[in-house]
């Protein structure tokens, strides 16, 4: 009798053992990660981004650490399209966003980045607006950072009575695209 509990058991503690291995390799297998090299308009690197996600289907962190550029708050975004034809960008569209979306609300908006007096800025944010595999479309995607900050589409109706312009409500009037860097698709 004994002998059967023991060997019961053990059993049941291999089987446990199993299953905990089987559920670690299934979560190590979900967790991803995008590693995206930013470039300035003469093909210096400038940065990295890095997106990890614990489920394709998971908010993302993005991690961002840039050198070289000038000082000051600029726009941070993903945009719709995984190219980056220097020097002005324009390959990579507009904005990552789901129908008729408006700046401050379109998918790919993140928070702005500020640029220390020496060049350098670090930025980490979470969003739960694109997964990896919405990044990872049949065309891809892009990380951009601007030239100027981010409005978010928020000016005061003092400033502008009938509203922000349209260049406002599609990029926040963050102005020219100095570092870009590609998702591949797949």
């Amino acid at each position: 009798m004994r002998l059967r509990l023991l060997t019961a058991i053990v059993a049941a503690l291999a089987a446990c053992c199993a299953l905990a291995v089987v559920g670690i390799a299934q979560r190590s297998t979900h967790t991803r990660a995008l590693k995206v090299t930013l470039r300035d308009a003469g093909q210096k690197v400038v940065g990295t981004v890095r997106m990890t996600a614990a489920s394709p289907t998971g908010a993302v962190t993005v991690r961002a650490v840039v050198r070289g550029l000038k000082p000051g708050y600029h726009g941070f975004h993903v945009h719709a399209v995984g190219a980056c034809e220097g020097p002005a960008f324009k390959s990579a569209m507009g904005h990552l966003k789901h129908g008729s979306e408006v700046h401050g609300g379109h998918d790919g908006d993140l928070p702005s980045l500020l640029v220390k007096r020496n060049g350098t800025a670090t930025l980490q944010a979470t969003s739960d607006r694109f997964t990896l595999d919405d990044l990872r479309d049949r065309d891809g995607s892009a990380v951009m950072v601007h030239a100027g900050p981010d409005d978010f589409a928020n000016i005061p109706p003092r400033y502008a009575p009938n509203g922000p312009d349209q260049e406002t409500l599609d990029t926040g009037d963050s102005g020219d695209r100095v570092a870009c860097g590609r998702i591949a698709p797949g």
